[in-house]
């Protein structure tokens, strides 16, 4: 068991927890929740042991292994299996030991031998790196792959490696910080299957709000110095809140009114000798008071993108385009065209192409072949990783503005970024210091500020708190350009994508259907346990026979979503087009008696056009209802 009591640590100088007590039993999955820099990841170094506490106490038990994932990977030359296995120091022991005794480097000691033998055996060493090579494959790594040096992969992999290291540790206690901002959905879904099924006690920092709801049963909560322990996943934590600040509103104003009573008979009887006495009691009993805070309940976010100067159509083309790099073909895309309004999301799993096409339609990469062609006036806004390089470190928030729009007014660019809480000495001070969620809200106010009508987001949400996440969901809701995004975070792409353009075998294609969809059909929610190096018959075919009956079902139910999606745009057209009857036949005109053959004309196409429509909307309801009977299966 954790326990804490009247806990308080700092970091530089700055008071992050102050007396702190909580309790985290054996088995408790906990997310660790606050604004940035609120001190989740001091906590962790204090769980760790690389940080004091100022004043209380922190205890575990002292025989706990903790694993954690290391923020830096050196360019080694073992392979990435091997540098996963590593990952269990005591499997490396106990090979390193029976390798020197088999070699007679060391005693040849039978019992020793017997006795390394058989604790090989309880810890499951002789499957380590079957489970390793299933930890790999879960986040992504092909079978080629697992033979390649550590040095040969890039920053992004090499951090899947440090996560898939700290999974290969038989630990008790599990540290992860923000363990999902280099995978895709795939591996952000395989990881929620193996943290489900993770025995030892969890404690994991993480932004994505659907992936805390997966994986936690418990939040931990830093606001304003305190830290506060909930019960259920992050919905459930939410909920309390709002609960809590509604109770204490209504206590605060309560007791405004009851200081307002007792100040206004103090002002009123003071200065009288008769009724001296009971004015000081209640001055004191006024003194005496403990006062109740408001409720802070407003998100220090608050920004939307303006409207865009114009709106061609289409926005962006590409036909025909094969996309790549030195000459070598990544990818292949038909058609893709753009217009106003439409929200697009990038499906597939890293590697497969989708910043290659981001990239290809900001023209921040050539195309092989094929055409790209922009419409007049189209204004690209790009947001990729990348771009936070790019500023300026000596040039503050207001600085970065300015040179974008030397003509805007000082006050308007400081309220403007006050939005993405840059706000008072913040705003002039260089960025140079700024964190990677603060270098995020920059750029993202960067672009927002240019008035783009058509805007390309490559991970936007990487090193952003649930706060800055949810503002900029509600921005983009409202944003009236087109928009093509790649992104991990699911509630982003649910409520901000429309449509959904699958990457994957060299293609880009659209996907029909919705990301719960596509959730479905990578079959990752009912897989076998990924943490045994082979399953029981009995749960293979019991996972074949779920993949097989899942699949039926999106089978039966894919037509009807796609039939029902025809329907629908056929309904607004057929819709659009009876408004332009009825507003022929309020015309007065054409009920003079030389327009009798014209009105004739036009009543028969009228009826012709609402049978039709008639009709359309009886086989809507018709597919709605066997959409209805049939069995969605679980998540």
């Amino acid at each position: 068991m954790i326990q804490c009591k009247q806990l308080t640590f700092s970091r530089a100088g700055r008071p992050l927890v102050e007396a702190a007590s909580f309790q985290l039993h054996p088995g408790h999955r906990v997310g660790l929740t606050g604004a940035n820099g609120a001190g989740k990841s001091s906590l962790f170094a204090l769980l760790r042991g690389d940080l004091s506490a100022d004043a209380g106490t922190l205890t575990m038990p002292p025989h706990w292994v903790i694993a954690h994932v290391a923020q830096e990977t050196p360019a080694l030359e073992c392979s990435a299996l091997t540098y996963t296995l590593q990952g269990d120091e005591e499997l490396c022991r106990l090979q390193a030991c029976l390798a020197s005794a088999h070699e007679g480097k060391t005693s040849d000691d039978p019992l020793a031998v017997a006795e390394w033998h058989q604790r090989l055996s309880e810890i499951d060493g002789y499957s380590a790196e079957a489970r390793a090579s299933a930890l790999l494959a879960g986040l992504g790594f092909s079978q080629a792959e697992l033979a390649r040096p550590v040095s040969a992969f890039s920053g992004g992999w090499r951090m899947r490696l440090n996560l898939a290291r700290a999974l290969m540790c038989r630990s008790d206690l599990l540290l992860l910080d923000e363990p999902t901002n280099h995978l895709d959905i795939e591996a952000v879904l395989w990881l929620e299957t193996w943290l489900n099924a993770y025995r030892g006690t969890l404690l994991l920092i993480s932004h994505d709000r659907e992936f805390l709801d997966n994986t936690v049963n418990h939040i931990l909560h830093i606001e304003q110095r305190q830290l506060t322990l909930y019960r259920g996943g992050y919905s459930d934590f939410e909920r309390q809140r709002a609960e809590q600040r509604q109770l204490q509103q209504a206590s605060f104003q309560k007791q405004q009114q009851q200081i307002a009573h007792l100040q206004q008979y103090i002002d009123r009887f003071r200065a009288k000798a008769t009724k001296a006495r009971q004015a000081q009691s209640r001055i004191k009993a006024l003194e005496r008071m403990e006062r109740i805070s408001a409720a802070h309940v407003d998100s220090p976010f608050s920004f939307s993108f303006r409207p865009p100067l114009s709106a061609p159509d289409p926005l962006l083309v590409l036909d025909k385009a094969v996309l790549g790099y030195d000459g070598k073909a990544l990818l292949k895309l038909t058609h893709l065209a753009i217009r106003p309004g439409e929200r697009i999301g990038l499906l597939g799993k890293n590697g497969a192409g989708k910043s290659t096409l981001i990239k290809t339609l900001a023209e921040s990469e050539t195309l092989l072949s094929g055409e790209r062609l922009e419409g007049k006036d189209c204004k690209i806004g790009y947001f990729a990783q990348h771009q936070l390089e790019q500023l300026d470190a000596e040039a503050s928030p207001l600085l970065h503005l300015q040179r974008l729009d030397p003509a805007a007014r000082e006050q308007e660019l400081l309220d403007f970024l006050g939005g993405f809480d840059f706000r008072g000495e913040m705003a002039k001070t260089a960025c140079a210091a700024f964190s990677g969620g603060e270098k995020s809200r920059l750029a993202l106010a960067m672009l927002i500020w240019q008035r783009p009508n058509l805007i390309l987001l490559d991970e936007p949400t990487n090193h952003l708190d649930i706060e800055m996440r949810h503002a900029l969901s509600l921005a983009l809701q409202g944003y009236e350009g087109g928009m093509v995004m790649v992104s991990h975070d699911r509630t982003l792409l649910a409520t901000c994508c429309e449509q959904f353009i699958r990457v994957a075998d060299r293609r880009a294609r659209p996907f029909d259907g919705d990301l719960e969809d596509y959730t479905r059909s990578l079959g990752q929610r009912e897989a076998t346990d990924i943490t045994s190096a082979a399953a029981t018959p009995a749960k293979v075919t019991d996972y074949h026979q779920q993949k097989a009956e899942r699949q039926a079902r999106l089978q039966a139910r894919r037509p009807l979503l796609k039939r029902i999606s025809q329907l629908e745009a056929l309904l607004t057209k057929l819709e659009q087009e009876k408004q332009v009857f009825e507003q022929k036949l309020a015309d007065n005109s054409l009920y003079l008696p030389e327009q009798r053959a014209t009105l004739q004309s036009v009543l028969m196409a009228q009826a012709t056009q609402q049978k039709q429509l008639d009709e359309v909307e009886l086989e809507w309801l018709q597919l709605q209802e066997e959409l209805a009977a049939l069995p969605e299966g679980d998540d």
